[in-house]
C-alpha cells in the first residue's frame, strides 16, 4: 500500500468551509453521518442548513449524540434518517414515522456497506488531525464508521484537535480523504449518572460470576457502571467490548484490568468506540493500552469466543418466563436496537468458560405504577432480540438463574425466583395456568430475599474443597432431589427417622420454599465439572412462643467426617443469633453419633438432652453462660 509522501500539499488543497463541504451532496444520494461522540458537527449543521436544496436524501447513522436537526418534521421532504440503534433524540421521529429504524445485529452492518446492500454515496467524519505520516485516527468512533468511509464514493472529514488518537485499526490516509475542514470544538460527552441501590446489588450480582482472569463485556448505563466498580476485588481481567466508558479507569489504574491473562490480544483493551467523559477521551489518547477495531472484528461471535472464560453483560427491557429478552421495544414501541447484544451473547456461549448474562432492574415505572419486567409473556408487538435458546444467565437486584439448558419449568422457577416480591404471586399463579409448573406449585417467599446475599460464604473442607454455602432457592428443587437419591439408605433413615423411598415434587418443594422470617435453610454446594451440585442441607425454624429453633441437617455419605457438618451448624448458629434466636432444639436418633458429636461440639454451653422414643431431644442455648444471663428468652 502505497500513499502519497506529499500528503500536507493534498491537505491544504483538500482543505475547505463545512458549507463548501456539503455543496458536492446530490438530491437523492444515501449519506453516512460519524457515529457517537464523534458525529461531526459541523459538517451536520451544514447539512442541515443545506436542506432546502436537497430532497429525498437517506442519512444513515448508528447513534446520535447531536440534536439531530434532521429529524425535526420540516426536513420530512428532505431528508429520511435511517438508524441502527434509537437514541433519545430520533425516537420521537421513529415512533411519528419521520425516521426509520433498521434492526440487525451490529457485527454485520459494515457488510451492507461493503456488499453494497446499503451503498454509501457521502460519508460524513470526524477524525484527528495526520499524524507526521499522514494518518488520521477516527478517534472514538471506529465501529460501522470505517467500513462506511471505506464503501464511501465521496469521504468528507472534519478535522477536530480535541478528539483522543486512538489506535489499532484505527486509521485514514489523506489520500483517502475528498475534502477536508478544520472545526476544533469539544467531543460529545456522555454524562456518568450516579447509580441507585437496585444497580449497585445487580452490580453485586454480576461480579460474583466474573472469575479472576476472565475477560468482560460491558455497555453503557448505571448498571454497566455498578459492575465494573464491584470488579475492584478482582484479578488480572480483561475488556473485549464493543464500548468502553468511564468506569473502566480506576479498574486499569488499580491494576484490576490489565489483561495479562487473555488469550486473544494479550495486554490490550479490545473496542470500537467510546462515551463518555473528557476523562475518559484524555485517558484513551494516543494510549497503546487500548486498541480500536471496527465491529465486523470487535463484534464477530467467533473473535469474541477466542478469549478464554468470556463475560458478556447485556441489558434488557422485558423477559418472559419461557427466557425469550426483549431489549429494543416497549411494545409495539421502538426505544432502542439490537446493537451487539446477540453478538456478544453468542461469543460469550461459545468461550470456553464463557458467561454471557442479561441483567435488568426487576421492575419499571410506567404511567406512574410500578411492573414487573419479568412477565408471564411478552407485551403485543415486543420483539425478541435474545431467544430462548441463546439466553444464559439473567440477573436482577434479587439474584442471578442461569438458564441454559433448563427446562421451562426450572426457567419459570428461576425467573419468578429473581422477580420482585410484589409480583411473584400473579406469576406464580399466571405460570400455573399456562402449566409451565406443577398445578400444586407453592409461592416462593419474598421476605427478607433482599439480605440473603449477604448469607453466603465460602469453606475449604478438609479434602481441600472449596464448599459455598448459600441460602436455599425454590429451584434447588432438582438439586435437592440428586441429594437424596445419592445418600445411603441409612443416612436418609437417621435424618427423616424412617426409610424414605422418594423425594418426590409434593415433598421437594416444600423444603426449598422457605419462610425466611422464622426459618432459613443453607446449603453447600461444589462444582462436578459445569454442574452445581448441593452436598449439604442445613436448617432451622424458630417457635416464636419460646425464640428457640429447631435444627437438623443432612451431609451426603461421601462429604462426612471432613468438617461440612461442623461448618454449618456453626453457620446456622452464627444466623440465628443474628435474628435473635436465644437456641436451638434437635431430635437425634441414639444410633446417629456423628449428628450427636457436631452438636456437642458446637454448643457454646452444656446441652439438655432426655430420651423420647428411641431419640434425644436436645436443647442448647446459642449463647456462652456468662452471656446468657444477659440474653432476652422470648419475644
Amino acid at each position: 500500500m502505497r500513499f502519497n509522501p506529499e500528503w500536507r500539499t493534498q491537505y491544504q488543497s483538500k482543505l475547505t468551509t463545512a458549507d463548501h463541504a456539503v455543496d458536492d451532496i446530490k438530491r437523492g444520494q444515501r449519506v453516512f453521518i460519524g457515529s457517537g461522540a464523534a458525529e461531526p458537527q459541523a459538517l451536520v449543521a451544514a447539512l442541515a442548513a443545506r436542506g432546502d436544496y436537497l430532497a429525498d436524501n437517506q442519512l444513515i447513522h448508528i447513534r446520535s449524540l447531536g440534536v439531530a436537526p434532521y429529524t425535526e418534521s420540516k426536513f420530512s421532504e428532505k431528508f429520511r434518517y435511517n438508524t441502527f440503534f434509537i437514541g433519545d433524540n430520533v425516537r420521537g421521529a421513529v415512533s411519528e414515522g419521520r425516521a426509520d429504524y433498521t434492526p440487525i445485529f451490529l457485527s454485520e452492518v459494515p457488510h451492507l456497506f461493503r456488499q453494497g446492500k446499503a451503498p454509501i454515496d457521502v460519508a460524513l467524519i470526524q477524525i484527528t488531525p495526520p499524524d507526521e505520516h499522514g494518518f488520521c485516527s477516527y478517534g472514538v468512533s471506529v465501529d460501522i464508521v470505517k467500513a462506511a468511509t471505506e464503501s464511501a464514493k465521496l469521504v468528507v472529514a472534519e478535522i477536530n484537535p480535541r478528539m483522543p488518537r486512538t489506535l489499532g485499526d484505527s486509521f485514514i490516509h489523506i489520500d483517502r480523504i475528498d475534502q477536508l475542514i478544520e472545526n476544533e470544538t469539544p467531543i460529545f460527552e456522555f454524562p456518568v449518572v450516579p447509580a441507585d441501590d437496585v444497580a449497585r446489588r445487580i452490580g453485586r450480582h454480576i461480579a460474583e460470576l466474573v472469575e479472576d482472569g476472565s475477560t468482560i463485556q460491558m455497555g453503557i448505563g448505571t448498571i454497566p457502571d455498578s459492575v465494573l466498580h464491584e470488579l475492584h476485588g478482582h484479578k488480572d481481567l480483561g475488556v473485549h467490548t464493543e464500548m468502553v466508558s468511564d468506569g473502566i479507569i480506576q479498574l486499569i489504574e488499580k491494576g484490576v484490568v490489565n489483561g495479562s491473562r487473555k488469550s486473544l490480544h494479550r495486554g490490550k483493551v479490545v473496542t470500537s468506540f467510546a462515551l463518555g467523559t473528557q476523562q475518559l477521551y484524555d485517558f484513551l489518547d494516543d494510549n497503546p493500552l487500548f486498541e480500536f477495531y471496527p465491529n465486523e472484528y470487535s463484534n464477530d461471535p467467533f473473535v469474541i469466543s477466542r478469549n478464554k472464560r468470556m463475560v458478556a453483560v447485556n441489558a434488557a427491557l422485558e423477559i418472559d418466563l419461557t427466557g425469550q429478552v426483549c431489549s429494543d421495544s416497549l411494545g409495539t414501541y421502538f426505544y432502542s436496537g439490537i446493537g451487539g447484544q446477540v453478538d456478544f451473547i453468542r461469543g460469550a456461549a461459545r468461550s470456553e468458560g464463557g458467561k454471557p448474562v442479561i441483567a435488568m432492574p426487576s421492575t419499571a415505572i410506567v404511567d406512574g405504577q410500578r411492573v414487573s419486567r419479568i412477565t408471564s409473556m411478552l407485551k403485543q408487538g415486543a420483539g425478541v432480540v435474545t431467544s430462548r435458546g441463546d439466553v444464559h444467565y439473567v440477573v436482577t437486584e434479587f439474584g442471578a438463574v442461569d438458564l441454559h439448558g433448563k427446562s421451562i419449568r426450572e426457567r419459570a422457577l428461576g425467573l419468578i425466583h429473581i422477580a420482585h416480591p410484589d409480583f411473584r404471586e400473579e406469576l406464580m399463579e399466571a405460570a400455573r395456568q399456562r402449566h409451565f409448573v406443577y398445578s400444586d406449585q407453592v409461592v416462593v417467599p419474598g421476605a427478607g430475599m433482599e439480605e440473603l446475599e449477604e448469607l453466603e460464604t465460602d469453606f475449604i473442607a478438609e479434602n481441600g474443597v472449596d464448599v459455598h454455602f448459600r441460602p436455599i432457592e425454590p429451584t434447588d428443587e432438582p438439586l435437592i432431589q440428586d441429594l437424596f437419591y445419592r445418600c445411603s439408605e441409612q443416612t436418609i433413615y437417621l435424618r427423616f427417622f424412617s426409610y424414605l423411598k422418594a423425594m418426590p415434587h409434593s415433598r421437594a418443594q416444600h423444603l426449598v420454599a422457605v419462610d425466611y422470617d422464622n426459618s432459613l435453610a443453607l446449603v453447600g454446594t461444589v462444582q462436578e465439572g459445569q454442574r452445581e451440585v448441593i452436598i449439604a442441607v442445613g436448617r432451622y425454624s424458630r417457635d416464636p412462643a419460646t425464640n428457640y429453633a429447631e435444627c437438623a441437617f443432612l451431609v451426603r455419605d461421601d462429604w462426612q467426617d471432613k468438617g461440612v457438618g461442623r461448618y454449618l451448624i456453626e453457620r446456622l448458629m452464627e444466623v440465628a443469633r443474628g435474628s435473635g434466636i436465644v437456641g436451638f432444639t434437635a431430635d437425634v436418633l441414639i444410633q446417629n453419633t456423628r449428628m450427636l458429636h457436631v452438636f456437642h461440639l458446637c454448643a457454646p454451653g452444656p446441652v439438655q438432652s432426655r430420651i423420647e422414643e428411641g431419640s434425644y431431644h436436645l436443647t442448647f442455648s446459642l449463647y456462652e453462660p456468662e452471656e446468657e444471663a444477659e440474653t432476652p428468652k422470648g419475644t
